[in-house]
């Protein structure tokens, strides 16, 4: 199956998504193509990140991947591909790419200046027929030579102890849900049975299993599909009657 997934920050009130989308189809009018997300905030790569993070796992192995997101900026060094966990991604070398795992991909590839024509659409005119002809067959190899590095960005990493796990909001989700950057493993591996999680104002002793455990108006936690601590307020919108926003600090106490 020729499938691509393609996920920016261009809305979708424009032309931007179906002209891109249309380049893809002329290439090849048998590509599936399924849409991730084109509601990123703008320039936000920590959301793209996040999102894209979370599900690309879930596609078929030897799915491509464009990734349109700052396509244009001044901190994007060129354009590239990527091959890991036998997916494939294509987007600018703006760091967004360096994110999607803890380890670096097995390829990398710069795409050469044949294939990266002078363009205010970077997205439709340079990502678009690399991405429709990658998962119609062709290597990223076709279009480039080896990278030893992409540029890089760092999200925020929990630290753990005996005694305390600290660890950060990675996103607040659209019923104001926080998800946390604590894994389960981590969790389960240094709790000793009792403990106290602390985000905001407010704390609880008890992980739930699901949002509706709790009474209307109050705190829920529980480690969600993602193995993440996801925090919030039964039918409330709980980042902001909490006073938390992305990259606010979460702190699960042990008692040992």
């Amino acid at each position: 199956m020729a499938l691509v997934t393609f996920i920016s920050d261009f809305g979708n009130s424009d032309y931007y998504v179906p002209v891109v989308k249309a380049k893809m189809l002329s290439i090849n009018p048998q590509l599936s193509i399924v849409d991730i997300s084109h509601e990123i905030a703008l320039y936000d790569i920590a959301h793209a990140a996040f999102l894209l993070r979370s599900t690309f796992n879930d596609f078929p192995k030897g799915t491509v991947h464009l990734v349109a997101l700052n396509t244009t900026s001044s901190i994007t060094d060129g354009y590239i591909g990527i091959k890991l966990n036998e997916h494939i991604f294509i987007g600018p070398n703006n760091g967004v790419l360096s994110m999607l795992a803890d380890h670096d991909p097995g390829i990398i590839v710069k795409f050469s200046d044949i294939h990266v024509k002078n363009s205010s659409f970077p997205a439709k005119d340079i990502l678009a027929p690399i991405a429709a002809k990658v998962a119609s067959g062709a290597a990223i190899h076709d279009f480039g030579g080896p990278l030893q590095a992409i540029k890089k960005m760092m999200g925020r990493h929990f630290k753990a102890s005996k005694k305390q796990i600290v660890g950060y909001v990675l996103r607040v989700d659209i019923y104001g849900n926080l998800i946390t950057n604590i894994p389960k493993e981590v969790f389960e591996k240094l709790n000793p049975g009792k403990f106290e999680i602390v985000f905001g104002r407010e704390s609880v002793q008890k992980l739930q299993t699901n949002y509706n455990e709790v009474e209307p108006g109050d705190c829920w936690a529980f480690f969600n599909s993602l193995g993440l601590l996801e925090i919030g307020i039964n039918h409330g919108h709980g980042a902001d009657l909490l006073g938390m926003r992305y990259d606010s600090p979460i702190l699960i106490n042990f008692e040992v």
